[in-house]
């Protein structure tokens, strides 16, 4: 795959240069599960987030970074620098149609054409640390161990119960699988939350290995703040009332502050607010206080990231790391639009009876242990302000994420890029900072040449973009496609997923929020970015089916 290089929402003037780090930096990627755009006070956000902000304050915010519309496809690219069709995940695993099973770059789990950074930084000097989720493969020879990853504790499916039960909702898998070490865990500590567990972890595997002075590379893989919504007591009604004027009017506070900000142009208007959404205004009292009080569990949970994300790097300053600590934080994808309960009573009515039977679905307990707690589309597409769409979707909203950088060579006085960035970007930028190659071929299989640039030029303030003009991103997962070329861009929905089926055109400097189709008015244009679509559907081996979570959906 190709990459676009972009001009954004605004154009920006060259960044001061940073200092060069004199060694080689520890490294710590911190992955948010299912957070919005602009959910952090960073990007716009009213949530509380001092420590993410700090962050920001301290380093540089990239307003055009782009991941997958789902996790583990994001989080192949991640590891590897490579397009997810190459790495293994053309597709999540849970979804893979007939036509796709056993095809290359389907298998489900980092495959033979791909080597993890992990791996790389290993054998190049480096600790390897993993806490969290990793939806990379649950088969044995496909865990984090068998990645690299010198230590770690690992959720292995893509999401869960945040508390020690081990629960998944759903019957046909109603039971998580946890590794320590490489090996199977039989049960989690009575007093485990994931959020402070797997923060714990990190700062416990960095101080095992302090004293003999190698640097350190962390994947801190929060399962936060995936559903269902999950909290301790005393941060469950942080939020209480903050929400009340509903998703409506927090979608333009959210606008207006990143107007004020420099975020966005001061021409962008907000995305149409979804059509299975109703106005606010017309809920009744009842559904109001349901709603917001969802929100305000969400809202108090991302809070609660942010807290221990600050225990962290905290923990790092104490022991004299963090100068030379190159942190990275960003989200997996938009925000997560499905209301558990509501799928389940549309699509498989005794998935709701079990649930009802086995977890606890009252609204009230939103938040707490065994509760099904979810906001859906409407909270979903506040998180995705300015843009159109979520989780799922190859729309902006669905594949744009907050990237936060800071440390040893990043610029370090709170500086804005609007270049266009991509999650394969990062191998390569991690690869460059420690002094490592990326192999041709490894354990006798051909390695996948990398598919991202290193980002450091952008990083440390001496260039605007890392791409030309004619460079181009692609995208495809579940049948929905788009492509990115410069400030262009081509979107397809399918339309069991609520678009239209057929190519659509918008410029993205004058429209962000993918509002005005210039399919139309500018046929040759649209011509020219379907084609590109279709060289990086044969470059990566993209196989379209009508398989995925969208199948049989009208």
């Amino acid at each position: 795959m190709l990459m676009a290089a972009g001009l954004g929402l605004l154009h920006g003037a060259p960044q001061a240069s940073a200092a060069e780090p004199a060694k080689k930096p520890n490294i710590l990627l911190i992955v948010a599960d299912d957070m919005g755009y602009s959910d952090v006070g960073a990007f716009g956000g009213e949530i509380e987030t001092p420590n993410i902000d700090a962050l920001a304050q301290r380093g540089l915010s990239a307003t055009n970074f782009y991941v997958a519309p789902t996790c583990s496809p994001t989080r192949s690219m991640l590891l590897t620098g490579t397009d997810n069709h190459v790495a293994g995940f053309g597709v999540m695993s849970e979804y893979t149609g007939p036509q796709q099973k056993g095809k290359p770059g389907y298998e489900g789990h980092l495959n033979q054409r791909v080597t993890s950074i992990a791996t790389l930084l290993r054998d190049s000097g480096y600790h390897t640390y993993m806490a969290g989720k990793w939806h990379l493969g649950e088969e044995k020879g496909q865990w984090p161990a068998d990645q690299g990853f010198e230590r770690d504790f690992t959720l292995m499916q893509g999401g869960g119960s945040h508390w020690s039960d081990m629960g998944y909702p759903n019957p046909q898998h109603p039971n998580l699988t946890f590794t320590r070490n490489g090996k199977l865990l039989d049960k989690l500590p009575d007093d485990h939350f994931s959020t402070a567990a797997f923060s714990d972890f990190i700062t416990q595997s960095i101080d095992e290995n302090k004293a003999d002075g190698k640097p350190f590379f962390a994947y801190l893989s929060y399962q936060a703040v995936h559903s269902p919504f999950a909290l301790p007591d005393d941060w469950i009604d942080k939020y209480k009332g903050r929400y009340d004027q509903g998703y409506d009017a927090l979608r333009a506070e959210r606008l207006a502050r990143m107007k004020a900000m420099g975020l966005v142009g001061a021409d962008v208007s907000l995305a149409p607010r979804m059509p299975n959404v109703p106005a606010w205004d017309s809920l009744t009292p009842e559904q109001k206080k349901i709603s917001a009080r969802k929100m305000e569990v969400y809202a108090a949970m991302v809070a609660n990231m942010d807290h221990h994300i600050g225990r962290v790097l905290g923990h790092l300053k104490a022991n004299g790391q963090l100068d030379n600590t190159l942190v990275l934080f960003f989200s997996d994808n938009g925000a997560e639009p499905v209301e558990l309960l509501e799928l389940a009573a549309s699509v498989d009515p005794a998935m709701k009876v079990w649930l009802e039977k086995n977890w606890d679905t009252k609204p009230e307990n939103c938040g707490r242990k065994m509760s099904v707690c979810d906001y859906g589309a409407a909270w979903a597409q506040v998180g995705s302000t300015p843009f159109n769409y979520f989780k799922h979707y190859t729309a902006e909203g669905g594949i744009r994420s907050p990237l936060i950088a800071a440390g040893p060579g990043v610029v370090s006085d709170g500086q804005t890029t609007r270049a266009v960035l991509h999650v394969t970007d990062v191998v390569p930028t991690l690869l460059e900072l420690a002094g490592v190659s990326h192999p041709s071929q490894r354990g006798g299989s051909d390695q996948a040449p990398l598919t991202g640039k290193s980002m450091q030029p952008v990083l440390v303030g001496k260039a605007q973009d890392i791409r030309s003009a004619d460079e181009w991103i692609g995208w495809e997962l579940f049948g929905n496609r788009a492509l990115r070329q410069g400030d262009w861009k081509a979107l397809s929905l399918l339309k069991a997923a609520g678009g239209t089926g057929e190519w659509q055109l918008y410029n993205l400097k004058d429209d962000p929020t993918e509002s005005r189709d210039l399919a139309s008015s500018q046929p040759a244009k649209l011509a020219e970015l379907t084609r590109l679509w279709d060289l990086y559907a044969s470059q990566n081996g993209v196989i379209l089916t009508g398989d995925g979570p969208f199948k049989g959906r009208k």
